[in-house]
């Protein structure tokens, strides 16, 4: 069978990652699927920069506000979400894109989040005192209690899963279905990633730029709407958490908004250092022409 592909197209914020993304789906004729963390969430279009409704009918897009904010959403989730809607898509595509800034969310795509703990001692022997004296159902109990989804797929018969789950869980106080994902050997498609990169100072500019552009849009009424939900985990993010400041009195308007740049350009500088680290990302200049697009399309296919 011939191999799939998947193409990450990876980036700080504001480098312009969708028209990327977008330009390669057409060229292709495929389709997008976000992991962009905060662009799940439909009330947040403003704050987060989602597609325009123009540029969502280019071509189609998955995980653009699919989720509302009210909702708890995990990153182990995203990945079983995503890995399905991929299998999905390769039934009809040989190339599928992938595109976002949260680093964690692509990893868990490409890569999986299998990074566990060893066994704890102590932990191993109260549980194996527990599933003696009080039997497997007590297990049960306990995981369904500590991580609902991923009792929903575990095999709760097996006494072996139930301790572990329980144990790593017990250890990183984290949910495993958050922390489990699958070896990158077993991924049955090949991902290429490609980045965009700019010089700092031009980067940064275009991030101010684009707070004020937010701001134009309507921003500040998207917030306010926003202001009952403020204490959700999805919230208490960079262009919100600053104007909910605003509305509580503590900050004026324009100290809220110097503070969204400033914080957004510290986001950027960790993606950077993140992206970074990687030996596999073949990069683009900001402001690509057609021929350099053109070269990228022949580098994507000598690698597929």
């Amino acid at each position: 069978m011939k191999k799939k592909n998947l193409i990450s197209v990876v980036g700080p914020t504001g480098i312009g990652k969708t028209r990327l993304a977008i330009d390669l789906a057409k060229h292709f004729n495929t389709e997008i699927v976000s992991c962009d963390s905060r662009q799940f969430f439909k009330e947040m279009k403003i704050g987060t920069a989602s597609p325009s409704p123009e540029e969502l009918a280019e071509a189609p897009h998955h995980f653009i506000g699919n989720l509302s904010v009210e909702e708890y959403y995990s990153i182990g989730q995203y990945e079983e979400d995503a890995l399905k809607k991929l299998s999905e898509l390769f039934e009809n595509y040989d190339t599928v894109i992938l595109v976002g800034g949260s680093m964690m969310y692509e990893k868990a795509v490409i890569e999986g989040l299998n990074d566990l703990p060893e066994a704890d001692e102590n932990n191993q022997k109260k549980l194996q005192d527990i599933f003696e004296n009080e039997g497997i159902e007590k297990l049960q109990q306990l995981l369904k209690e500590l991580d609902p989804e991923y009792f929903e797929v575990v095999d709760f018969h097996n006494h072996r899963r139930l301790l572990r789950a329980i144990d790593v869980i017990w250890q990183t106080d984290k949910k495993y279905s958050e922390l489990i994902a699958v070896s990158q050997d077993s991924r049955d498609f090949k991902t290429i990633r490609i980045g965009i990169e700019a010089p700092r100072e031009e980067l940064y500019d275009r991030i101010n730029r684009r707070v004020d552009i937010m701001m134009e849009k309507g921003l500040l009424e998207e917030v306010k709407s926003l202001d009952k939900f403020k204490h959700l985990t999805a919230l208490n993010t960079v262009g919100y958490a600053e104007l909910f400041k605003y509305f509580n009195g503590e900050w004026e308007l324009d100290f809220a908004i110097s503070e969204i740049k400033k914080n957004s350009r510290r986001y950027a500088k960790r993606q950077l250092t993140w992206y970074r680290k990687a030996d596999d990302i073949h990069y683009l200049q900001l402001g690509y022409s057609d021929y350099d697009f053109n070269n990228l399309i022949e580098y994507i296919n000598q690698n597929t």
